[in-house]
């Protein structure tokens, strides 16, 4: 079963003033979405490799928004069978299932320390 971190989100009062601290401080690559209060982030500007082809692995976004703290989602292959796990094994469900348009579903849950972590399973195909 697949289990990786996949992306993150970092709440910030200024995203321009926020961006501009991880760009300088950790050389991250951050474009600014149009007309929304977010940003999206590539850690790995290089893409290890050389190419600069990956996906964003993370975003800046207002903390007028939904995440008042920084926020992890892990990448999983069943979505179902570790939500079954979730309360078998002391966590919460604090958002069910659900789809992320054509890319696939997600949900969260808290563990039994208190940490919200994000779920998401791509679509197949």
């Amino acid at each position: 079963m697949s289990a990786s971190f996949v992306h993150f989100e970092i709440p910030a009062e200024d995203v321009e003033r926020a961006s501009a601290f991880y760009r300088k401080t950790f050389g991250w690559m951050i474009e600014k979405m149009p007309e929304v209060d977010y940003a999206m982030v590539r850690t790995d500007p290089e893409g290890g490799d050389g190419s600069s082809e990956l996906p964003p692995d993370g975003g800046i976004g207002s903390k007028k928004g939904p995440n008042k703290v920084p926020h992890l989602t892990i990448i999983v292959d069943d979505l179902d069978a570790v939500l079954a796990k979730v309360p078998q094994n002391g966590g919460k469900i604090v958002q069910k299932k659900h789809a992320m348009g054509d890319l696939g579903e997600s949900a969260s849950f808290t563990d039994p320390e208190g940490n919200t972590i994000g779920l998401f399973q791509p679509a197949s195909g």
